[in-house]
């Protein structure tokens, strides 16, 4: 009897490990549902999306680590493969995330491509946390597949959804609307892509040449007159502001940090990922616009 007890838990656990790598929605101890983002920045969304019926993991969540740069580990994998919900950024941020789901095929897991999301192709802009338009339509896409999920708890998600955009977001809204109002078209300089986004949804006047914000994104060197472009916009103060990335410093950078510096700009920093990595998305964004919002008017003001 004591043998055929032996078997029967056997084939049990045999048939909950089938269930939930290759079909079924995966649970944790508690019945919760079982998801993962690569970044805790959309890795936050989907918690506070998924409340209490939703565990979530988040793979990147050092702030001194540099996303792009990121190597992924086995126990990421295995993260990746036992979650029924994935939040991956795409656009050829976490490329190697696609490739773990696609090592862990399981037709009942819920995947969000944000780059599909938001209709950003690779080789466009990936830091589309920066853009209130894309994080909207992000958090709608993760609430869409959480119900999926767990339709039972369709109600509960909704709920958690509008509480999301309409009070936890409400400081961070507010805070886009002000700048946008009170400071567009000011020009400003930046250290790389991730501020494109967010200065694009603030109306202000971006002035540094693309192609040196995406090399030094892309870990390249920026071309000679790119940087002397950059050099001269801030020796001359023709940008109000400094905007710096400082999970992505160069020497060239660190540079232009110091030169802005000594001219008076008021440089402000922003990261890729959560800082502190304990914050929540909207505390995290919040801090970086009051930031931004008081250096414009301190710039302008003169």
């Amino acid at each position: 009897m004591m043998g055929l007890l032996v078997v029967l838990v056997a084939a049990v656990a045999v048939v909950a490990g089938c269930d939930a790598s290759s079909g079924g929605s995966s649970r944790d101890a508690d019945g919760k549902i079982v998801a993962v983002a690569t970044t805790n920045v959309w890795g936050s969304i989907l918690s506070q999306l998924g409340g209490d019926k939703v565990s979530t993991s988040s793979i990147i969540s050092n702030p001194n680590t540099d996303p792009h740069d990121y190597e992924p580990s086995p126990a990421d994998s295995r993260l990746i493969a036992s979650a029924s919900v994935v939040v991956q950024n795409g656009i050829g941020y976490d490329s190697w995330a696609a490739k773990s789901i696609a090592a862990n095929p399981n037709s009942n897991r819920e995947v969000i491509t944000v780059g599909d999301v938001v209709g950003v192709a690779d080789g466009g802009n990936p830091h589309q946390w920066y853009s209130p338009d894309s994080v909207t339509k992000t958090a709608a896409a993760i609430t869409a597949a959480l119900k999926k999920a767990d339709p039972d708890q369709s109600d509960y998600f909704d709920s958690r959804l509008s509480e999301f955009d309409g009070t936890d977001l409400a400081e961070y809204h507010q805070l886009i609307d002000e700048i946008r109002r009170e400071y567009a078209n000011t020009p400003i300089g930046a250290s790389e892509s991730v501020v494109t986004p967010l200065a694009q949804a603030l109306g202000l006047d971006l002035r540094t040449p693309s192609g040196f914000l995406s090399a030094i994104s892309e870990g390249a060197d920026p071309t000679a007159a790119d940087k002397a472009t950059v050099d001269r916009q801030i020796s001359d103060r023709e940008i109000k502001v400094y905007v710096f990335n400082s999970q992505n410093s160069t020497p060239d950078v660190q540079a232009q940090v110091d030169m802005a510096k000594s001219e008076g700009i008021p440089v402000v920093s922003v990261t890729e990922t959560l800082s502190p990595a304990n914050a929540t998305f909207q505390s995290w964004q919040v801090a970086q616009l009051r930031a931004l919002r008081d250096a414009l008017a301190s710039a302008t003001r003169r």
